[in-house]
């Protein structure tokens, strides 16, 4: 299965858009929010479901959830924005979170940093931002490839 990973959109989907529809073979895609309104966008043109979670930029978005679980090939997945668990600071709260659940995969945004790193077992796995990068990466996205094991990517935009 493979799985796009986009967050921190902020009203600009027109880049990511275009990458996406190069993908070949692609399942799914996962919003982490800010603005989760583009996730709709996203996928009424790349005509691919969207998985959507709604960031701390999402104010009057009151119909869509600020996190969930999926469960995949007895993988669980927790998917969040990354806001409620200070993520900016550091990995506590959201790493206390992944262990209460039993999560394999942690998937978040906010940070607008790509990063993948596996601590004790669990995969913390950041696309970065489409659109408003704090890093000299530049604007990335990510792609999750779930087979006998889980591998995620950073790509440039």
């Amino acid at each position: 299965m493979k799985i796009a990973v986009v967050s921190d959109t902020h009203h600009r989907t027109k880049s990511i858009i275009k990458k996406l529809k190069d993908i070949k073979d692609l399942d799914l895609i996962i919003h982490l929010g800010d603005m989760v309104k583009d996730a709709y966008k996203i996928e009424n043109e790349i005509g691919v479901e969207v998985i959507k979670v709604k960031g701390n930029c999402d104010y009057n978005v009151f119909d869509e959830k600020e996190e969930m679980i999926l469960n995949y090939k007895k993988r669980k997945f927790f998917i969040t924005h990354g806001h409620k668990y200070n993520i900016k600071y550091d990995f506590n709260q959201l790493y206390y979170k992944a262990k209460e659940i039993e999560a394999d995969v942690v998937i978040f945004g906010h940070t607008h940093i790509p990063s993948s790193e596996t601590v004790e077992d669990i995969i913390f796995f950041n696309p970065g931002s489409t659109t408003i990068p704090r890093t000299q990466k530049g604007k990335t996205f990510g792609i999750v490839e779930i087979n006998d094991k889980i591998e995620c990517y950073i790509y440039k935009l």
